[in-house]
């Protein structure tokens, strides 16, 4: 029996309503459940942006039921890699950590056809991160 523990990845973002959000999912989807993934935001908005739900339903992941959560010092600790947004969020630092700023373009208030070039580049990032953590 494998008991080495998963890798564990936060994203986070200033509202946790779109970019952190699609990352997360894709990387839940896209790992299998081999990596532990949590996403949160400084200022968490009400709801997720509907623009992301949407975009990401078409690539056939299902985030409508997502809620924005709150950033807590406890999710940095307890995480091995910690990406930042391009929100200009700020962050815990922790030594030991490994810390990532994604420069992506903010979704919020787009509509879909916006969003889905943000999507794309995030699937792409994640897949790549996904390559590193489980070669």
């Amino acid at each position: 029996m494998d008991t080495a523990k998963k890798p564990s990845v936060l994203f986070v973002c200033v509202h946790n309503a779109g970019r952190s959000q699609m990352a997360a999912a894709y990387l839940t989807a896209l790992s299998g459940g081999a990596v532990e993934v949590r996403s949160a935001g400084s200022e968490p908005a009400e709801s997720v942006n509907p623009a992301a739900v949407a975009a990401m339903a078409e690539d056939g992941i299902d985030m409508s039921a997502e809620i924005p959560k709150v950033l807590t010092t406890d999710a940095v600790r307890e995480s091995d890699v910690v990406i930042t947004m391009g929100c200009g969020d700020t962050c815990p630092i922790f030594p030991g950590k490994r810390y990532e700023d994604w420069e992506l373009e903010d979704p919020a208030g787009q509509g879909v056809d916006a969003v889905r070039p943000i999507r794309d580049d995030i699937k792409a990032r994640v897949q790549s991160l996904l390559a590193e953590l489980l070669p």
